[in-house]
């Protein structure tokens, strides 16, 4: 496999383009918008620069590796790619669309991956006519800097198309782990209640958002505190996560903390609407 299209160019598509495209693959992008294509083509440079910088890459390679990445705007261009990356909202009626359209467009022998971080694969898979050939690859944020992938197998997924994927995920110099499809996968599984729980202190009022964070820094170990991560990750993505785990799960400890849907309700999304259990507004004049 050599051809990659990726299907949704925002942080995690942009980031999975370049990865790839850095591995020697060639990549078509694909975007029902051009100026999220510009900007997407934007931040890879920016992050290819960012490892020159690092010493980590050649200043030559920058132009020769965004040579490889074309864009497209509609999904009947991935006709060539051998694997379709699909990183688009995670919205389980957006993602049946496209996973039927690509079904139409795509190879016959193409595997389809989604980048899901929640949504079942198995009933992904079941909106083609390829359910064999249908895979998660759960790429972590920021893609070009996190080691994991997991690599999730729905009910029909083949040992084949499972094998492809992890030695492809291998090739672009990542770990995969392989996982079966439960809601939440891993990854999820065991961080959101993690993030729910640290919310749930806030809202109950047991210490702040930087003393929570600060206990798991120090105590735990971890790089980063559970609500500058949720914060990291996007608040309505972390209430949609636990909503997948709390209906398909059906185990009221997945159940949202009511705090996480007030903020969300408010827009108070973390660091990309500005506002979350942090203040990321530049200070005023």
């Amino acid at each position: 496999m050599t051809h990659a299209a990726v299907i949704g160019a925002g942080t995690m598509g942009n980031g999975i383009a370049h990865v790839f495209a850095q591995y020697g693959w060639q990549v078509t992008l694909i975007d029902v918008s051009d100026d999220a294509l510009a900007r997407a083509l934007a931040t890879i440079r920016k992050n290819l620069e960012r490892q020159v910088k690092k010493g980590t890459l050649s200043p030559e390679s920058v132009d020769e590796i965004l040579g490889r990445i074309a864009t497209q705007t509609a999904l009947d261009t991935v006709g060539d790619a051998s694997l379709v990356v699909e990183a688009a909202s995670e919205d389980r009626a957006v993602k049946k669309a496209i996973f039927q359209a690509l079904d139409k467009a795509a190879d016959p022998a193409a595997i389809l991956a989604t980048n899901t971080s929640s949504i079942s694969i198995t009933e992904i898979a079941a909106d083609t006519r390829r359910p064999g050939q249908v895979v998660g690859m759960h790429f972590m944020n920021p893609v070009p800097v996190m080691q994991l992938v997991e690599v999730i197998r729905g009910h029909a997924t083949t040992d084949a198309t499972t094998q492809a994927v992890l030695e492809a995920a291998t090739g672009l110099g990542k770990t995969p782990v392989e996982v079966n499809d439960y809601p939440g996968f891993v990854a999820n599984r065991v961080l959101m209640p993690m993030i729910n729980e640290a919310i749930f202190c806030v809202m109950e009022g047991v210490a702040t958002s930087e003393a929570i964070d600060t206990v798991m820094k120090l105590g735990m170990a971890h790089p980063m505190g559970p609500l500058t991560l949720a914060d990291f990750i996007g608040l309505d993505v972390c209430l949609a996560i636990l909503e997948v785990m709390h209906a398909g799960l059906g185990d009221d400890k997945y159940r949202p903390c009511p705090l996480l849907r007030r903020m969300v309700a408010a827009g108070h999304l973390g660091r990309k609407a500005g506002q979350g259990f942090y203040d990321y507004r530049a200070p005023s004049a």
